[in-house]
């Protein structure tokens, strides 16, 4: 079972590219024959974990693929490490504007990806999807997701997880002078990434590192 997950709008946007993507990825991937749930997240912190961790009760997944906005970024960008941090530049969609507080008290520093980034990379860039690899979720409700779903997996080794950026959707782009990406690329490379997860079961080993 693939479980992807994607938030709701926030940030006076009216719509948020991660969820539809990740919905029609779920699409995608069970017109393939996979079994594949899409579970929409509460832009809020705390609230958002509490639904991952319902849907991780309820559907057993094998591979976990959390999405969000990274509104400015130009590529779908898999996320390498979560950080133990809350420190929101915003407020989320509940008025909570947490700042410098821990996501798990007394939880490791930092959680890395169990996905195979690079491997994942690769198979995006093959089909001329704009893809890389990112040294930083933020320090937002998505790396708060992030970090509670690794936190979450760190005793279950059978199943593998991680986060993925995407941009914003083509009409997000216009509106904010901003690169977009379509829906349809979106899905397609979340799929890609889905299947790439099942098929790896150890990662290239190939830069995809950053100077900054």
């Amino acid at each position: 079972m693939i479980l992807l997950t994607g938030f709701e709008p926030f940030g006076g946007e009216a719509t948020n590219p991660s969820w539809l993507a990740a919905r029609q990825a779920s699409e995608l991937l069970r017109a393939q024959g996979h079994e594949a749930v899409a579970v929409e997240i509460p832009c809020v912190f705390g609230a958002g974990l509490a639904v991952l961790d319902a849907a991780l009760v309820e559907h057993r997944p094998d591979t976990v693929l959390c999405v969000g906005q990274a509104g400015g970024r130009e590529r779908i960008s898999l996320e390498r490490v979560a950080i133990n941090v809350d420190d929101a530049r915003i407020p989320d969609n509940a008025g909570n504007q947490p700042i410098d507080e821990p996501v798990v008290d007394g939880g490791p520093a930092a959680y890395f990806s169990t996905l195979p980034i690079k491997a994942c990379r690769q198979a995006l860039v093959a089909l001329d999807i704009p893809a890389e690899v990112s040294q930083t979720a933020g320090t937002y409700v998505c790396n708060h997701l992030f970090y509670g779903l690794m936190h979450l997996l760190a005793d279950r080794p059978e199943v593998r997880g991680g986060f993925i950026h995407v941009p914003y959707s083509l009409e997000q782009g216009r509106s904010n002078g901003q690169p977009g990406l379509s829906i349809d690329a979106m899905a397609a490379g979340l799929v890609a990434i889905a299947t790439t997860t099942a098929s790896t079961t150890r990662d290239l080993r190939v830069t995809a590192g950053a100077e900054h």
